[in-house]
């Protein structure tokens, strides 16, 4: 018997919705995931941005509306932007102009102009001297950060507008003399002070981004180096860093060896930090008044506010044409008041930095907690031009001050006119470090990220001195640190002043040597007549290669201690050498480049991607990947200046 099974024409028609449903569901899944996973990529626009004559705007704020990221246009006024998918609309500012807003929907390149924002208020001896440029082309460096010209030619109004000129620019940097190779045999010790300031590598990195190779003097090669993190070891003992030290060939001159020495402050967990007496010490002269100026200055100490504790206090004091207190000393617990504050800042007037300083530092001794960290932070571009404004006068300014116990902290801004020799020196004689904020993302690694280093002193007067071995070494050249060098006899004389380490901190320092036995001559004096004549030790790769000497007072301390290392100093392969020692080796090639240095041998930009590639490590941050794209971008701006 045979059964024939047959579906009830119902159930055919069941089944045939349930494939369609099962059909539509899939298809809806897969258009859903596309649209998602086209919404997480992240985006990136490109354009440019320039005025309404059709010349490119350099530094224009690049924002995206209502956030804190963002960019700034180069010298060509190019910006590239990345995008998060939530982001709907970009802000152009520049000072002098009409701001605009673009929505980015459906766009990949947004070209942008900017009209100017109506007459611009002169005095009346810059009214004259903009009236004579307008009418001779003429441009003078006496004249503000933009040329003016005149905007009756246009509409009859007989007002002025701004333009932005690139070309002016009054940046102060202090000439730095490269040190030379010394002989072991006739200065065996080599002297100095540590330096913790990172400044120059986040303002060489502005330059390059914009599209300009850094004047060679603001290229510092030790702030370089010691921009960066390297894997050290936590001290363990009583003294409150740790050495460490490394030995190989040179990267860029085979014939030598690259000495790596390393030091590592101790890490102190934010909590358990003493309470903080800040003042905030804000310039809010007319010169600030720039989207990457006083703008960014604000964010930037948002940030800091949010990391306040109960214990902590801040005060703020501004300068312009005068100095005054705007906030008096606030516990960290009323945030919103103190950052209501900072939003009430507006810029206007000339520079009286020396009448801020002096206030600031009076507010900090009013409120001076004892056995606490008591800091002024100062955040300006450095373009003092009332009272006492001298490189000088500012440094006796504050060497006058330092031993009261309020240690200094030097943030600058902006660009153009820019006083990065004036801040310098604050920091160096005023206890304190420095850094420049030239984006949102650098505040943060300072006033965030490096908190407890950027705000608390483990050691101040923190000075190196190191004996070379001539049975090693024939002769040694320090990279970098040029104007932190002592004389010999400094190093134990307690009223020296020398660098501050903040917790947590490295401390690197590069020496390139010329090993005992090599026939290269090196620049020397005639034999002294009345001093007996010092015969060459026998070469012996067994013996020392240095003593590393180190001198440190506490941070309220007025009488130093001594410790001392002796290095055997082991010549390793490159390829056995740690990550530290190869990256801090191509920051500093990268450095002698960028210098056009006449030590600078066989270094190439090929040779620092080569070792920068190969050491770059975890970089949780992408600080290193950063200075990789860095590099290659100025390679690019090398072979242009090659090519010109």
């Amino acid at each position: 018997m045979e059964y024939q099974l047959s579906l009830h024409p119902d159930s055919e028609v069941k089944q045939k919705q349930l494939v369609m449903r099962t059909f539509i569901s899939s298809f809806a899944i897969l258009i859903i995931s596309i649209f998602l996973i086209a919404a997480i990529e992240p985006r990136v626009i490109t354009g440019n941005v320039m005025d309404d004559q059709g010349s490119p705007l350099s530094g224009v704020s690049i924002t995206v509306k209502n956030t804190n990221r963002g960019t700034m246009t180069d010298l060509n006024g190019n910006y590239k932007i990345s995008l998060s998918p939530q982001d709907k609309v970009l802000v152009y500012s520049f000072i002098g102009f009409i701001s605009k807003e673009v929505s980015i929907k459906n766009k990949k390149v947004i070209n942008v102009t900017l009209n100017p924002d109506g007459p611009t208020v002169m005095h009346d001896h810059i009214f004259m001297e903009a009236e004579e440029q307008a009418l001779t082309g003429a441009i003078r460096p006496g004249l503000p950060n933009r040329s003016y010209a005149k905007k009756s030619a246009m509409d009859g109004s007989g007002g002025y507008y701004n333009s932005y000129n690139p070309q002016f620019n009054t940046e102060g940097y202090s000439t730095i003399h490269e040190n030379g190779y010394k002989d072991v045999l006739k200065q065996p010790l080599s002297t100095f002070s540590i330096d913790v300031d990172k400044a120059s590598y986040s303002n060489v990195r502005r330059f390059i981004n914009q599209g300009q190779l850094p004047n060679i003097d603001a290229v510092r090669i030790e702030e370089m180096i010691n921009y960066f993190s390297y894997d050290y070891p936590e001290p363990d003992g009583k003294h409150p860093f740790s050495v460490y030290t490394e030995l190989s060939t040179c990267p860029w001159n085979s014939d030598h060896q690259l000495l790596h020495i390393g030091l590592k402050g101790k890490s102190i967990d934010k909590e358990e930090l003493p309470a903080t007496n800040l003042v905030f010490l804000l310039d809010v002269s007319g010169s600030m008044n720039s989207p990457n100026k006083l703008p960014l200055l604000k964010n930037a100490f948002h940030m800091l506010v949010n990391e306040l504790r109960e214990e902590d206090r801040v005060a703020i004091v501004v300068y312009a044409g005068a100095a005054g207190l705007v906030l008096e000393s606030t516990p960290g617990t009323e945030k919103q008041k103190i950052l209501d504050a900072i939003n009430r800042l507006s810029a206007g007037g000339s520079t009286a930095g020396g009448a801020g300083l002096l206030l600031a530092y009076k507010v900090a001794e009013e409120n001076f907690i004892e056995d606490g960290n008591n800091r002024i932070i100062l955040a300006t571009d450095g373009d003092f031009n009332v009272g006492v404004s001298s490189n000088a006068e500012m440094e006796r300014l504050v060497e006058k001050k330092r031993d009261n116990g309020v240690f200094i902290t030097v943030l600058g801004f902006g660009m153009g006119n820019y006083k990065d020799d004036k801040m310098e020196i604050i920091a160096d004689k005023g206890n304190g470090n420095y850094a420049y904020i030239d984006n949102i993302m650098e505040a943060r690694k300072v006033l965030v990220s490096e908190f407890g280093g950027t705000l608390f002193t483990i050691a101040k007067d923190v000075k190196f001195q190191l004996e070379f071995n001539p049975e090693r070494v024939k002769a040694y050249r320090l990279i970098g640190y040029e104007n932190r060098l002592l004389n010999d006899e400094d190093f134990n004389d307690d009223k020296k002043d020398a660098g501050e380490m903040g917790a947590g901190h490295n401390v690197t320092a590069l020496y390139e040597l010329i090993p005992a036995g090599s026939k290269e001559s090196i620049s020397s004096i005639d034999p002294l007549k009345y001093q007996q004549n010092q015969e060459k030790s026998k070469i012996n790769s067994n013996s020392e290669l240095l003593t590393v000497k180190l001198r440190y007072k506490q941070p309220d301390g007025s009488t130093s201690t001594k410790f001392e290392k002796a290095v055997k100093g082991k010549v390793l392969d490159q390829e056995s050498t740690t990550e530290s020692f190869r990256f801090s080796a191509a920051v500093a090639e990268f450095g002698l480049i960028l210098r056009n240095s006449q030590y600078k041998n066989d270094a190439s930009i090929e040779d620092v991607i080569k070792l920068a590639q190969h050491s770059r490590g975890e970089d949780p941050e992408g600080y290193r990947g950063e200075f990789l794209q860095i590099v290659k971008t100025a390679e690019s701006l090398i072979d242009m200046r090659a090519e010109k």
